[in-house]
């Protein structure tokens, strides 16, 4: 998943930090000035659009910039070349989807979701990014062999194009206890039998690790198991799904480390909700997150 325009805008990155550069910013009138972050180069950092909401996206990538990383996730064609004039990768796009609960367990909605897929693959592989979101949807009472076997014949019906323009579909995982009540796709273990029956390297999991902290724990050794699947990493601190600091129970840097270990060369993504009022403190929530993962 590296390319060398990410090489190139890490290095760039890494020469302004070696020379001590501050980059200004303004939010809201106010300007935010930032020293670019010494990076190790062992992590691919992003982070979700989403919970930046707060910021225009161009903002948001002057911000990127400003800490020292190349990459912003849950980005849809429209902003694509915004991020594309700010030199930031769209680590994981979106739009795809009908929505996060009508997805692929459904046969009810294959072939809008085929039709869907087919024209957004085309969309990223021109665009020259790699990774496209997916989701299971609600279970509505459905088995979980029965939602299995649904995806499976769904997803087999986009994969070949998938491989043919060498983009990665990527189901994420998401916790049903609190957030997402019913969701299918709730446990690395039926994730990982999609995986296996699917047994195509252009299907991966998005391993969301606050989802799976509170779904199921054992956060470590699921990522030394299964790595293999997992495709894309998301954060957030647990509980509140905020920042990654001490604040809450999870120990990043050592997960952080556990992912490294593996060899994984893909996106590890912040995906907490920053609980500063002010863009600068927000925007100093992230600076954070990236030296706690940056390992």
């Amino acid at each position: 998943m590296n390319n060398p325009r990410r090489n190139l805008l890490k290095g760039i990155a890494l020469t302004g930090a070696a020379l001590g550069s501050n980059v200004a910013l303004s939010f809201s009138g106010r300007a935010y000035e930032s020293k670019l972050l010494l990076l190790k180069g062992h992590i691919n950092h992003s982070v979700a659009r989403w919970t930046y909401g707060d910021l225009s996206i161009e903002d948001l990538c002057k911000a990127v910039n400003t800490i020292g990383f190349s990459a912003i996730d849950l980005v849809g064609p429209k902003d694509w070349p915004m991020l594309k004039r700010y030199g930031i990768d769209s680590s994981m796009c979106n739009g795809a989807e009908i929505n996060l609960v009508d997805g692929w367990i459904h046969p009810q909605f294959h072939d809008e979701l085929v039709e869907r897929y087919t024209q957004h693959i085309d969309l990223v592989a021109k665009a020259g990014y790699t990774n496209l979101v997916c989701f299971s949807g609600n279970a509505r009472g459905m088995a979980k062999e029965v939602g299995l076997k649904n995806a499976v014949m769904g997803l087999k019906r986009i994969l070949p194009l998938a491989q043919q323009k060498g983009v990665v579909i990527q189901m994420e995982l998401f916790n049903s206890k609190i957030d997402h009540p019913d969701y299918m796709a709730d446990s690395s273990d039926w994730g990982v039998a999609l995986c296996q029956e699917l047994d195509s390297p252009n299907f991966k999991l998005l391993y969301d690790i606050y989802h799976m902290q509170v779904n199921e724990g054992d956060i470590i050794r699921t990522i030394r198991e299964h790595h293999q699947y997992f495709g894309h990493y998301h954060t957030a601190g647990v509980p509140g799904r905020h920042e990654i600091d001490d604040t809450q129970e999870l120990y990043y840097p050592a997960i952080a480390k556990a992912i490294r270990d593996t060899g994984f060369t893909g996106f590890l993504a912040q995906e907490f909700i920053p609980t500063a009022e002010s863009q600068t403190g927000q925007i100093e929530s992230l600076r954070n997150a990236i030296q706690i993962c940056d390992v």
